[in-house]
């Protein structure tokens, strides 16, 4: 702190030295001393206006880049959050949503979307009813498997909650918000294998916001990849988890 206050007053008395060095040749040349300070005068008057200006279109300036920075740093969150839990979420939790099956041939993203077709299909996904129904053996299963992993990335997830630049994005920490509570829905019960079916409802209820939340996320990052970061684009959508035919390797 100390060497950058010292530089700023080096650089503030080289530039009070310039201006006096200005002035004086101008009155060695002129001689009219009066009129150099007139002119100085003028200036002076105008110095406030100048001020408020630079200050403005710095202070914006700067504002626009550290938001840039910010909404980065969350994109880079966001995908941290897709590559450990997200995608391997929405693998595993779709085959056992009973609507999922109508809009999957549409969730098969490709390079060929446009900023319109995420705006389009992210109404659409926003306007679905999800809805799970919990009990039979598949289920429970999913259940368990579901327990094991979410707790097995609690945290990893409990990091994500403490970063502050999820201050920037409210729907995501929404989202984190519904899949920590699933966790802890999950991680509370000993048994999932017999549970009322009052319980199963329940926890039906805690799947689908949670699953609701994750796919339109997912449905937003994806737009993102398509705009910044084709060849992480490329990969998501070989690992597109609404894609049953979708392969990481190139075949073609």
């Amino acid at each position: 702190m100390n060497s950058r206050l010292n530089w700023k007053f080096r650089v503030g008395i080289l530039l009070v030295l310039v201006s006096a060095s200005i002035y004086l040749l101008l009155y060695f040349i002129f001689h009219k001393p009066e009129t150099e300070l007139f002119y100085i005068g003028i200036d002076l008057a105008f110095v406030p206006l100048e001020i408020l200006i630079v200050v403005i279109i710095v202070e914006a300036a700067i504002s626009r880049r550290e938001l840039v920075e910010r909404l980065e740093k969350l994109n880079m969150v966001v995908g941290a959050f897709f590559s450990e839990v997200g995608t391997e979420f929405l693998k595993r939790v779709s085959t056992f949503e009973s609507n999922t099956d109508r809009i999957a041939s549409k969730l098969k993203i490709d390079a060929s979307w446009s900023p319109d077709d995420f705006k389009g299909m992210l109404s659409e996904i926003r306007g679905c009813e999800f809805d799970f129904e919990l009990g039979s053996p598949e289920s429970v299963e999913l259940l368990k498997y579901l327990k094991v992993f979410l707790t097995s990335r609690r945290k990893f997830l409990l990091g994500l909650l403490e970063n502050p630049n999820l201050l920037e994005h409210e729907s995501f920490t929404d989202m984190l918000w519904a899949v920590f509570h699933l966790m802890e829905e999950l991680e509370a019960r000993e048994d999932l294998s017999s549970l009322p079916p009052t319980d199963y409802d329940h926890l039906a209820g805690d799947l689908q916001r949670a699953y609701s939340a994750v796919v339109s996320e997912w449905l937003g990052y994806m737009e993102h990849l398509s705009e910044n970061y084709p060849y992480l684009f490329s990969l998501a959508v070989r690992k597109n988890p609404f894609n049953r035919d979708a392969r990481v390797e190139i075949l073609e």
